[in-house]
Formats: C-alpha cells, sequence, structure tokens
C-alpha cells in the first residue's frame, strides 16, 4: 500500500456521552429569539471575553444549542418521555431544568389570556398580545400552546388539580399551582378582562383562584378535575341573608352583643373602635358593606353574577373602601371582627356555611386591594 505522506489532515474530535447545555442560550430561545439575535445580544453581554471565543465560533455554538433544543422540543411537550428518551443523554437535573423552564410564562401574557377560551380564536390575538406585552410573538405561541396542552391533558382527569399538573407535567408545586389557576379561569369563565379589573394582576387572580379551588369547588376523587364550583355550597348561601333582612340582626352584628347574653364576647363596631383610623367611615359604611358581602354570596346561585364575583367585590366592596381611604391594615381588621363576630348572634344558624364562604372572601378582598 502506497501512503501519500505529503497528503495530511487535522481533525480535532471531541467524545462524549453528556448533552451540554447552556442555560443562558436556551433562555433565549424560549424567548422567541433567532440565532442572530441570541448572538447579538451574548456579544453585548461580553460573551466573547468570558468565553475567549471569535464570533464564528460563538454562532457555531449558538446554532448547535438551538438545535439541540429544537430537537428536545417534542420531548418537552411529553415531560414524562424526556427521562426515557435516547437521544440525548441528559442528567436528571437538567432534565428538570429544561422542563420547568419551558412551561415557565409571563404573567403579563397570561393576564392577557387569563379567562378567555383556550381556542383558535384566542390564538389569532397572540399578535396583538405581543404587540401590547413586548414578548416575541414565538414565545406568546409556545405559552399559548402549553397552557393548551395542559387545559386538554388535566380536564378529563379525576382528583386534585394541581397534583395532576404535577403529576403529568413533573413541574415545581409553586408552577403547577400558577396552570391550575390557568385551567380554573378558562373552564370556569369568570370575567377578568373588564377595565375597572385591569388593576390586578394575574398573581392576584392566581391566589384568588387557588382560595376559591379550596373553599368552594368539589371536593370528590370520582368526580373530575376539581374546579367545579360546588352548586349545592352556592345554593346554601342564600341562607346568609338572614343577615342583613332581619334588622335586629343587622344592628347586633353592627353593635354590640351586651345584651345577647354572650359574655365578653363584643361585635364589629366595638371591637374596633379606637383600632381604625377610618371608624366613623366604617360605622357610617358598615351596613352598604356588610350587604354587598352577603348579597354577593346570595346571588352565586345564579350564573352570571357567578361570573361577575371579581367585578362585584371590586365596584361593590373595594372601591368604597378605597374610596373611604382605608389601608390594608383597616382591612384586614374589619373583615376579620367581620367574619368571627357572627358567632356570637345566637339566632344565627348557618356559621359552617358563613365560615367556609368568609374564607374564601377575606383572603380574596386582602389580595386584590391595593391601597
Amino acid at each position: 500500500m502506497l501512503i501519500d505522506m505529503k497528503m495530511s489532515m487535522e481533525l480535532d474530535v471531541f467524545v462524549g456521552n453528556t448533552t451540554v447545555l447552556d442555560e443562558d442560550v436556551y433562555q433565549l430561545w424560549l424567548d422567541g429569539h433567532t440565532v442572530t439575535d441570541a448572538l447579538r445580544i451574548q456579544m453585548e453581554a461580553g460573551a466573547l471575553l468570558e468565553y475567549e471565543a471569535n464570533a464564528e465560533v460563538l454562532h457555531s455554538d449558538t446554532m448547535d444549542q438551538f438545535r439541540t433544543f429544537q430537537m428536545c422540543e417534542q420531548l418537552l411537550q411529553s415531560p414524562s418521555k424526556v427521562a426515557n428518551q435516547l437521544l440525548s443523554q441528559i442528567p436528571p437535573h437538567r432534565q428538570s431544568m429544561l422542563i420547568e423552564r419551558y412551561y415557565k410564562f409571563d404573567s403579563v401574557f397570561a393576564r392577557e389570556v387569563l379567562g378567555k377560551k383556550l381556542s383558535k380564536g384566542t390564538k389569532k390575538d397572540l399578535d396583538d398580545i405581543s404587540s401590547k406585552t413586548g414578548i416575541a410573538l414565538k414565545s406568546c405561541h409556545r405559552q399559548f400552546d402549553n397552557f393548551k396542552r395542559v387545559f386538554k391533558v388535566v380536564e378529563e382527569l379525576k382528583g386534585p388539580l394541581v397534583e395532576n399538573i404535577q403529576h403529568h407535567f413533573l413541574l415545581s408545586d409553586v408552577l403547577a399551582r400558577d396552570y391550575a389557576a390557568i385551567v380554573f379561569f378558562a373552564n370556569s369563565r369568570f370575567e377578568t378582562g373588564k377595565r375597572k379589573l385591569q388593576f390586578l394582576s394575574f398573581q392576584d387572580f392566581a391566589f384568588c383562584a387557588g382560595q376559591i379551588i379550596s373553599y368552594c369547588t368539589v371536593d370528590n376523587m370520582m368526580e373530575d378535575m376539581d374546579v367545579d364550583l360546588e352548586k349545592e355550597f352556592l345554593h346554601d348561601l342564600k341562607d346568609l341573608k338572614v343577615l342583613v333582612n332581619d334588622k335586629d340582626m343587622l344592628d347586633q352584628h353592627k353593635m354590640h352583643a351586651d345584651e345577647l347574653n354572650t359574655g365578653h364576647h363584643i361585635l364589629v363596631c366595638a371591637q374596633l373602635r379606637g383600632k381604625m383610623k377610618v371608624f366613623s367611615e366604617m360605622e357610617a359604611s358598615f351596613k352598604n358593606l356588610s350587604r354587598a358581602l352577603v348579597n354577593i354570596a346570595s346571588k352565586l346561585t345564579h350564573t352570571k353574577d357567578v361570573l361577575e364575583l371579581f367585578i362585584d367585590l371590586v365596584e361593590k366592596f373595594i372601591e368604597p373602601c378605597r374610596s373611604d381611604k382605608w389601608t390594608i391594615g383597616d382591612l384586614r381588621l374589619f373583615l376579620s371582627h367581620y367574619r368571627s363576630s357572627v358567632h356570637t348572634l345566637q339566632a344565627f344558624r348557618h356559621q359552617v356555611i358563613w365560615d367556609r364562604y368568609m374564607g374564601v372572601i377575606k383572603s380574596c378582598i386582602l389580595k386584590m386591594y391595593h391601597d
């Protein structure tokens, strides 16, 4: 065999069995940037100096990273497959990072689609949402498709919603709860888009969703996902009307309980005298505020009134308190005493329903109140 010694070739070879993933580049890919944009952003951040590389090498590496993420994307859409796939060897902690970040979403984007049907019609609005929020259209599509995918998987599953999301999508507890809020609002269609509600953030609504799921939904492993409001509970809320329809009971609730043979139990106004800067305003508006809270409860048997729950809370309770310059501390004191004092009314027979209702309403109002 003749060998031409003049012909030579240099070849650099790297052999390894672990896929190299750059988390910063992954985030750029998730944010919807092109390779060119990602390269520019890295260079502006000083990547050439950090890695002691030239632009050509950085461009090649970025392209390679983008190809890797694109190959992984189909697996990420079914997270349980990531651990069993043979395409790339990815350590468990890296798998968790890829999944968590892929399903993470922008709160401002979620706020725009909250309560809307996860359908083609809403998807057509993503161009406008992208322009409004400054989030790249490609990222908007990823986030919307993730919302829709999670909803479709869990809508027919029995049992607790958050646990189902965690089990099927391998998400952290915090992110799973945020997705539970997305699913809850997509299923229940509470009104969230009215102008008066624009001051409320996604996290405000997500917190309220968690409270409503805990206090007001069907708790039955034989049912589908636990986001349907319990009809029997909503029907029983009508019994609370006695608090505002019975004048004697309304007055007793407002003032004090000395004449009711309830010992040291003092009711709302007596308890709060000297503790609230807006005591006079609270005393003057007590009956209106009480009627608002009780009437909202009694109307929740009607679908339209259920859907307008947050509008009613804002218009009939939060705005009057804000107008009188209540602080969040004032509000917390009032709601705590307003809730607990009912137990001293001997004629009142609906304490369990009252506590369940006021538990969720108090938490939601305190979260929604931006003084």
